[in-house]
């Protein structure tokens, strides 16, 4: 009979224990676009919906591997999320905001 996984991990060593909720938290922040909109319980029709386009463009997006950022802006925003863009360097990593959008361009000035 198959044991559970749970089972096994319990008699790892604490820093085999250690690797593993590592390794399931970055696994688990790694998601394609179709798995991500798959965990927000949305349909690709719903989601098309949201980006006025139709649910054959949302499959294709999902499946692209290259496409424009301004075009995952809009993927994420649809489900909720905001895009950010992280450079990782050995010596830390590094927020890009060149491409995030502009939130309110209009500033107004009182005389003085």
């Amino acid at each position: 009979m198959a044991k559970p996984f749970k089972n096994l991990v319990e008699k790892m060593s604490p820093q085999s224990q250690a690797r593993i909720r590592k390794r399931t938290a970055q696994m688990a922040s790694e998601m394609a676009l179709q798995e991500l909109r798959q965990a927000m319980q949305l349909t690709q029709q719903e989601l098309a919906e949201q980006l006025k386009l139709n649910q054959a463009a949302v499959s294709k997006m999902e499946h692209q591997s290259d496409m424009y950022v301004s075009t995952l802006r809009r993927f994420i925003a649809a489900m909720g999320g905001q895009l950010r863009i992280v450079a990782h360097f050995p010596q830390g990593d590094v927020v890009i905001n060149q491409f995030e959008e502009i939130r309110n361009p209009k500033t107004t000035h009182t005389p003085a």
